[in-house]
C-alpha cells in the first residue's frame, strides 16, 4: 500500500499523553501523529498500552496528562459520542453490538429516521454489506452470529459512520484468509478516501504488509516509531520484548510427536442440525489433538456439544463416549464434574465475570467443583492469584484488579487459568492465543505442552494453521460440520491441510 506524502499535516496529534490508574502508569508521555490517508500500526505485547491509547483517542477514557490536538486545535473527548462527532470511531476487539437486535438494526443504530420500515432497512443493509464483500445476513440476530461475522458487522458499522479516523483493534483475528483479503481491500479504499487508519494487531506480518508507519509500545511508552520500510519482523519483536526472544509459533523447532496413550473421548456420528453433521473422531490422553477448519466448519459447535454448552440432536444425534461410558450433558456443570474443561473463543461474552476481580474469578472456579464450600478465605484467593499470575505471567497491579481492566491477552490468561483450576482430564482450548502477543503465546503454548506431557487430553481449536502444525500431535480437519481428514504434523504440509479444509 502506498501512503500519503511525508509532508502531509497530521490529522490527530498526541502530545505528552499519560494515563494513570491507582498511581500506576498505563500510558506514559506518548507523542504520536496520525495522518489522513495513512495506515498507522500500533504494536506491542499485552499490557504495553495499545488498548489504553486507543481508548484515549476515541474518548472512552480521558488522559491524566498531556493534550490531544485535532486539526491543530486542542480537543477534550468526554465520551465516545464526543469522539464520534469529531469523526473518530473505534472497532473494538470484543464487539460492542446489541445481541438482541438484527444485523441491519445494529448497522443503523443511532442513525434511524423517524419512520423505519424493517424490510427497507434490511435491503439497504444488504446492499451496503455486499459493497464490502461481507457475507452476512442483515436479518440475522447478532446473538446467532459467530465471532467472525460479528467482527464483520462491527467493521461495517464503523465504515458506514463515515469516520475520519478509524481505530481497528485486532480486526482480523477471526477472519478467514479470503475475508482478510476483502478487509485489506476495504482499508485501501478508505485510505484513498483520506481516512486515517490505526491498526492494532498481534499479526506482525499483516502490519508489515498493510501499514505505512509502525509504532512499537512497551510498558506504556513509545519504544520506536517510523516508516514501515525501516522495520522487519525481527526488529519489531526485539522492540516489543526488549530483546530477541523466541516463542512465536514460527520459531518452534520440530519436535517428536507424542505417542497415543489411553483413549479418553470417542465421538461417533455427532449431529446438531445443519451445523454438525455425522462427525466422528477420537481423542487420546497425553496428546494435543489439533482441530483446524475455516469459519463455519463446525469446530466450535462440536466442542460446545462435548462440554455440555450445546445439545446434539435428540434423535440420531450420535454418541459421545467418555472412557467407554456414554454421556449426554444437559448443562456444562455435568461435563465439568466429569473432568471436561472448555476455554471459550469469546472470552468477553462467556469467559469470565468482568466486574469481579482476578482472584474472585479464580475462586469461583475453585468452588465450582466443591459441594462443601460456599466461599473461600481471602488468603486462599490471594494464593490462587499468585500461583496463576506466576505460571501464566498475568500482568496486573494486584489481585483486586477487575478482569475488565486488563488487556485482551491478560484476560485470556485469566480464562485459561479458571479452566485449569478445575483440574480437568480433558481440556478443550478454542482459539486460546487469539489477541495474544508473541511473548504470551510462548507461555500459553508452554502450559498446553505441560498438560499433554502430564497425561491430559488436550483439544486445540485454532484458525492459525502454523499454530496447529507446531502444537499438535494429530491434526483433525473440519469442513461443513464434519471431520473429513486426519493428518500427522510430521508428514503433512500446510497446503495439504488447507486443501482438505476448503475442498
Amino acid at each position: 500500500m502506498t501512503g500519503p506524502a511525508n509532508g502531509a499535516k497530521p490529522m490527530l496529534r498526541l502530545q505528552g499523553i499519560s494515563k494513570y490508574y491507582h498511581s500506576a502508569a498505563a500510558v506514559r508521555n506518548v507523542d504520536l501523529e496520525f495522518r489522513a490517508g495513512e495506515c498507522h500500526a500500533l504494536l506491542g505485547e499485552n499490557g504495553a498500552g495499545k488498548s489504553t491509547l486507543s481508548k484515549l483517542i476515541s474518548g472512552v477514557t480521558q488522559p491524566t496528562e498531556g493534550a490531544i490536538l485535532l486539526d491543530g486545535k486542542p480537543v477534550s473527548f468526554r465520551s465516545p459520542i464526543d469522539g464520534l462527532r469529531s469523526g473518530i470511531v473505534m472497532v473494538h476487539q470484543e464487539t460492542s453490538l446489541v445481541p438482541s437486535m438484527t444485523v441491519a438494526q445494529n448497522l443503523f443504530l443511532g442513525d434511524e429516521t423517524w419512520f423505519n420500515r424493517k424490510r427497507k432497512l434490511e435491503i439497504e443493509a444488504q446492499i451496503f454489506l455486499n459493497s464490502l464483500n461481507f457475507e452476512v445476513s442483515p436479518e440475522a440476530l447478532v446473538s446467532s452470529l459467530g465471532s467472525a461475522r460479528k467482527q464483520m458487522v462491527e467493521i461495517a458499522r464503523a465504515v458506514r459512520q463515515k469516520a475520519r479516523l478509524i481505530i481497528f483493534d485486532e480486526p482480523t483475528a477471526t477472519l478467514t484468509p479470503e475475508e482478510k483479503s476483502h478487509f485489506f481491500a476495504l482499508l485501501a479504499r478508505l485510505r484513498r478516501d483520506g481516512v486515517a487508519i490505526v491498526f492494532i494487531s498481534h499479526a506482525l506480518e499483516e502490519a508489515l504488509q498493510i501499514a505505512d508507519r509502525i509504532t512499537v509500545l512497551r510498558d506504556g511508552q513509545v519504544v520506536s516509531s517510523g516508516q514501515v520500510t525501516e522495520y522487519d519482523r525481527a526488529r519489531i519483536v526485539s522492540d516489543m520484548v526488549g530483546r530477541s526472544r523466541p516463542g512465536d509459533v514460527q520459531d518452534v523447532p520440530p519436535r517428536k510427536v507424542r505417542p497415543r496413550q489411553k483413549e479418553v473421548l470417542s465421538v461417533r456420528n455427532l449431529s446438531m442440525g445443519k451445523v454438525v453433521r455425522n462427525t466422528s473422531f477420537t481423542v487420546y490422553a497425553g496428546q494435543v489433538t489439533g482441530m483446524f477448519g475455516l469459519v463455519g466448519s463446525g469446530r466450535t459447535e462440536t466442542a460446545r456439544i462435548i462440554a455440555g454448552l450445546a445439545k446434539r440432536d435428540f434423535f440420531y444425534g450420535g454418541d459421545v463416549m467418555l472412557e467407554g461410558r456414554p454421556v449426554r450433558y444437559r448443562v456444562p456443570r455435568q461435563a465439568m464434574f466429569d473432568g471436561i474443561a472448555y476455554v471459550t473463543e469469546d472470552r468477553k461474552h462467556d469467559g469470565f465475570f468482568e466486574t469481579m476481580s482476578i482472584a474472585d474469578n479464580l475462586g469461583v472456579a475453585a468452588m465450582a467443583r466443591s459441594a462443601r464450600f460456599w466461599a473461600l478465605p481471602s488468603s486462599r484467593l490471594v494464593s490462587l492469584f499468585h500461583h496463576w499470575k506466576r505460571k501464566l505471567d498475568i500482568k496486573t497491579i494486584d489481585e483486586g484488579a477487575r478482569v475488565v481492566e486488563l488487556s485482551g491477552g491478560n484476560q485470556q490468561k485469566v480464562v485459561i487459568a479458571r479452566s485449569l483450576q478445575l483440574n480437568p482430564r480433558i481440556v478443550i482450548l478454542d482459539e486460546p492465543t487469539r489477541g495474544v502477543d508473541v511473548g504470551a503465546i510462548a507461555e500459553i503454548h508452554k502450559a498446553i505442552n505441560a498438560l499433554a506431557d502430564e497425561g491430559y487430553a488436550v483439544i486445540l481449536i485454532s484458525s492459525y494453521l502454523p499454530e496447529v502444525m507446531a502444537m499438535s500431535d494429530r491434526v483433525l480437519v473440519s469442513r461443513a460440520g464434519k471431520i473429513v481428514e486426519e493428518f500427522s504434523p510430521e508428514t503433512a504440509t500446510e497446503q495439504q491441510i488447507m486443501y482438505a479444509a476448503v475442498h
